[in-house]
């Protein structure tokens, strides 16, 4: 009887760690424009597989395709958010079509109807929450223009029209 007591305790401290491992990391991001403007969200979830999920909602971006990136580091304070540093190497080249690419921050351009508002998902291989909340964090950039996919290093994208630092959720 007393040993069963005594092991009732480890159970439970058994479980708890068990559900506290088994929910997965998660990071967000607010973004926002140069006078401050929220112009969407991004999460990233850490999944089973290995791979994160990249949801990426913008609001009130203008009408056309936007180049959007995780960029190196976790800093949207300077003019033309150029603090959040380049994209997210993982010691890639930029672009799907650049033979040593893509960047592990690279996705695929948006397309942003004259609503204003788009949703997308994407599975990235070469990020984990983890990483992007290192000493120096890291940023979500949405460019002006789309993404042509191979120059260097950054896709011709156009400037940056929103910015938001990841944070653990």
């Amino acid at each position: 009887m007393k040993r069963r007591f005594q092991s009732l305790p480890l159970a439970v401290a058994l479980s708890l760690l068990a559900a506290t491992g088994a929910a997965a990391a998660t990071a967000t991001a607010t973004l926002a424009g140069p006078d401050g403007t929220t112009m969407g969200t991004v999460m990233v979830e850490d999944t089973g597989s290995g791979q994160a999920l990249v949801t990426v909602t913008l609001e009130g971006v203008p009408t056309g395709a936007h180049a959007i990136h995780i960029h190196e580091s976790g800093d949207c304070s300077a003019e033309g958010f150029t603090s959040a540093g380049g994209h997210w190497t993982g010691g890639h080249d930029h672009g799907v079509m650049a033979e040593a690419g893509p960047h592990a921050g690279d996705l695929p351009n948006i397309e942003v109807p004259e609503s204003g508002m788009a949703k997308v998902a994407h599975f990235k291989p070469d990020v984990t929450v983890e990483a992007m909340l290192d000493e120096d964090g890291a940023s979500f950039i949405v460019h002006a223009g789309a993404d042509d996919y191979e120059s260097q290093p950054s896709g011709d994208a156009g400037g940056r029209i929103a910015c938001g630092v990841f944070e653990a959720e």
